[in-house]
């Protein structure tokens, strides 16, 4: 009798059903690209912002070549200097804190609310100082942080200007608003896994205020108001004619897509909500999640993790460690400090999540860790 053959595994993140399902309009896209020739600031650059302002509902969207770069030029727009502080969450990937530093500034660190993994907004105030150039929250997983608030404190300080790290959130929705829309600037990442995503690297920046959109415009361009006169310091730091192109192509179906994702969250959320040894994220009113990892927290994670990737099951963690627990930031702050972050990092665990993501793989994917998390 023959062996029944193995399970075939499922993909943290599918991006070849995606493609399957817009294959001709990304195509068309990409040809039409290779047709007219103009890879660097070609016409869909400016189409592909213009439907993404109208998307979100701010002003002004700016393109760049990464969420990273996003981050960058929102600083060098806001003029950051040399010992300035910008206050911000130690859980998240390291590009939040790495770009405070590149440009010289001082990361000012603050813990995080144990059930979301967001900034804990109310520690915030504490950290204000005559130095604070910015406050940059993150919005972990796709749930926005408490923009509201964070808005209020800076508001109450001079109106200190505030970044939402939207790399993870984009699509979100917080009290009726859309993320990349709740504060002074927005950032966004198109990296393929990312719920809206391009084909390799890609970016955005959003914004109300034309001075400094102006600003990113001539960042992005190694800081050129007009061809070779350079007005200030800049990059280069482009979102390519062919990212546009794919960003574009997956508009087609991007809300279809997250309300694939909402659906997949509450499913998910519904399966897990008795399991025994698995912790859910808290979901707060008035925000959705579009869940650009689906994340949970498991004490024993590494036993879980080796028993799942048997069944074929892939995981990740994001972020196993906390910035100032990483040798280069570790001067950002003590080891002891933001313990809830240090806890976080020791129990998250992420699964498979994707707006392709079927529910015959989601019963898979649960079934495995209940198993997974009983006891040896």
């Amino acid at each position: 009798m023959n062996a029944p053959e193995p399970l075939k595994p499922i993909a943290f993140v599918d991006l070849k059903s995606q493609y399957a399902a817009l294959r001709e309009t990304i195509n068309a896209r990409i040809q039409r690209v290779l047709d007219h020739g103009q890879y660097i600031m070609g016409p869909e650059v400016k189409e592909m912002e213009d439907e993404l302002a109208v998307y979100t509902g701010a002003k002004y969207c700016i393109s760049v070549a990464s969420g990273t770069e996003a981050l960058l030029i929102a600083l060098m727009a806001l003029d950051l200097q040399p010992g300035e502080e910008v206050i911000t969450t130690p859980f998240t990937f390291a590009a939040t804190a790495e770009m405070i530093v590149l440009l010289g500034g001082v990361p000012v660190l603050v813990d995080i609310e144990p059930d979301t993994c967001n900034i804990e907004a109310k520690l915030i105030e504490a950290k204000i100082t005559a130095r604070t150039k910015a406050i940059m929250p993150v919005s972990l997983y796709g749930q926005c942080a408490d923009m509201d608030e964070i808005n209020a404190i800076a508001a109450r300080h001079g109106s200190i200007p505030v970044i939402e790290d939207a790399a993870q959130s984009f699509g979100a929705t917080y009290k009726g608003r859309k993320s990349c829309n709740l504060s002074t600037i927005g950032c966004t990442s198109f990296f393929p896994s990312k719920p809206l995503g391009c084909y390799g690297d890609g970016g955005a920046i959003f914004t109300n205020d034309a001075a400094l959109a102006l600003a990113c415009r001539e960042i992005r361009v190694h800081g050129q108001s007009a061809r070779y006169t350079h007005t200030r310091v800049g990059v280069g730091g482009r979102m390519d004619t062919l990212q546009c192109a794919v960003v574009l192509a997956k508009l087609d179906r991007f809300e279809w897509e997250i309300a694939q994702r909402l659906a997949l969250g509450d499913r998910y959320r519904a399966l897990l909500a008795d399991m025994p040894g698995v912790d859910l994220l808290a979901m707060r009113d008035g925000r959705d999640c579009v869940w650009a990892q689906y994340t949970v927290f498991i004490d024993d994670r590494a036993t879980v993790q080796a028993a799942l990737k048997v069944q074929g099951i892939p995981t990740a963690v994001h972020y196993p460690r906390p910035i100032h627990h990483q040798p280069a930031y570790a001067h950002c702050a003590s080891p002891g400090t933001c313990p809830m972050s240090v806890a976080a990092g020791a129990t998250v665990l992420s699964l498979p999540m994707s707006a392709d993501l079927t529910e015959a793989q989601q019963v898979r994917v649960v079934a495995a860790l209940r198993e997974a998390l009983q006891p040896r």
